[in-house]
Formats: structure tokens, C-alpha cells, sequence
């Protein structure tokens, strides 16, 4: 070998046999992922316009602060049930706060 190289290496680099990229495929999956992404952010921004962020699934309230719209039920354990209602902005008027 001359130059110090050893078998395998070009110019002190290792060959490989790596697959080329289709950078015109990669380009429109990017793009078809970014649009989806977008999509699911919009969805988002909207449901939080209009619902409480601590309101789960199950209309139960998951926030670990006080709230005029907690509604406690006998069984402690429970989680208290969110009562503010889909589309009331003023929801955030019901968080008690120091």
C-alpha cells in the first residue's frame, strides 16, 4: 500500500457502500410530513381556544390548582369532574391563583 493507506480506505476515509438519496423523494416526504405536522398543530391551537387545557377525554379536571369548575365527588380518590363548558373562553377566570 503506499501512503500509509490500508486496504478498504481512500484518502483516510473508510469506503462504504451506502445507497444514494433521492433528494427529490426526501424533499416531498419533508413536506408531506411538515403538512400533516401543521395540520395537527392547527387542530390543536383551535381545541385550546375553546376547551379548558386541564379538561381530559373524560371531562375530568387534571390541573393540581384550585378551579371554580372542579366538582368533587364523594370517593376522594376520584379526580374531580371538569364542569366548564366546551367554548366558554372565561375558563381561565375560574383558576385560583396566589
Amino acid at each position: 500500500m503506499q501512503n500509509g493507506q490500508t486496504t478498504g480506505q481512500t484518502n483516510g476515509h473508510k469506503s462504504t457502500d451506502q445507497p444514494k438519496v433521492d433528494v427529490e423523494a426526501a424533499r416531498k416526504s419533508m413536506a408531506r410530513m411538515a403538512a400533516i405536522f401543521k395540520d395537527i398543530a392547527q387542530h390543536a391551537e383551535e381545541s385550546s381556544l375553546g376547551r379548558c387545557p386541564y379538561k381530559d377525554a373524560k371531562s375530568r379536571c387534571t390541573a393540581k390548582f384550585a378551579c371554580d369548575n372542579q366538582h368533587f365527588t364523594k370517593n376522594p380518590y376520584d379526580p374531580p369532574a371538569c364542569t366548564a363548558k366546551d367554548g366558554d373562553l372565561n375558563y381561565r377566570s375560574a383558576w385560583h391563583t396566589d
